[in-house]
């Protein structure tokens, strides 16, 4: 299971401060924390206005590897953002997003091609978020033409089948745990992925509706998600998840982290 660490994005509104200000104490904090919870990539998003993104982006990604040595994942939809952000990115990167826009894909595709990166690839077009998870399968069997035109292996690409809130779609939970299934049946060797938290926005209790999403979500076949890994309690149900569905072997993962106390009783 891999995890992109969520918390380094500007539309969080301390983070968006500490982008504007140029506290790079805070931002290197939350990557600090991030990288010792686990966490195998860290989303880097700027947020901020198109006409400034491209130095805000720069400098995220710097104060982050002043801090750690894991991967970013660059989220950004603005092309001149992605790519100067690129020029000084170590390492492999990630980036988030592509998707069934023709648009999308004639001005960042080619970034991903140029610099062998992994990329997010998400389940909606210029139309929006399709419903069904038939239509959203059409959309992804567009990108994947695409991807594969463009040369880009499907173990590189990770779909974000949309997962939305539950809260004003009692479907869509049952919606998301279909279209990651029917993803993974039609493209085995792609990953799939997600911000496990939409699922419970604007419901009290969140972290307990997003652990037990995310246990169904991986027997469905998501094999990363982009969460908090420093919420005690959900590393906990991934951990557990991962050793019942038997891709923990000899238990090692659990136990080794249970007599370190990560998790557990505290």
């Amino acid at each position: 299971m891999q995890i992109i660490g969520e918390k380094i994005n500007g539309t969080r509104k301390q983070v968006n401060e500490a982008v504007v200000d140029r506290d790079g104490d805070f931002i290197r904090r939350l990557a600090r924390e991030q990288a010792a919870a686990g966490a195998d990539l860290l989303d880097v998003n700027a947020g901020t206005t198109p006409d400034r993104e491209p130095d805000d982006l720069v400098w995220l990604v710097k104060c982050v590897q002043e801090e750690v040595q894991v991967p970013l994942c660059l989220d950004s939809a603005n092309p001149v953002a992605l790519a100067d952000a690129l020029k000084h990115v170590v390492g492999e990167p990630m980036i988030n997003s592509i998707n069934g826009d023709r648009d999308r894909l004639e001005t960042i595709l080619p970034l991903v091609v140029n610099h062998k990166c992994m990329v997010i690839a998400l389940a909606m077009d210029e139309s929006g978020i399709p419903k069904s998870v038939d239509d959203r399968m059409n959309v992804m069997r567009r990108v994947f033409r695409a991807t594969r035109e463009a040369g880009v292996p499907d173990e590189k690409v990770y779909v974000d089948p949309l997962i939305m809130t539950v809260a004003t779609d009692t479907s869509a939970g049952l919606t998301a745990l279909e279209s990651i299934r029917a993803v993974r049946r039609e493209y085995p060797e792609a990953h799939i992925t997600s911000g496990l938290s939409n699922i419970s926005f604007g419901l009290p209790g969140r972290s307990l509706i997003n652990r037990t999403f995310l246990t169904l979500a991986m027997e469905a076949g998501l094999d990363s998600a982009i969460v908090d890994l420093t919420s005690r309690e959900l590393f906990e149900s991934l951990l557990i998840t991962e050793m019942l569905l038997g891709r923990d072997p000899f238990c090692r993962r659990y136990t080794k982290t249970f007599k370190a106390g990560r998790i557990g009783t505290r």
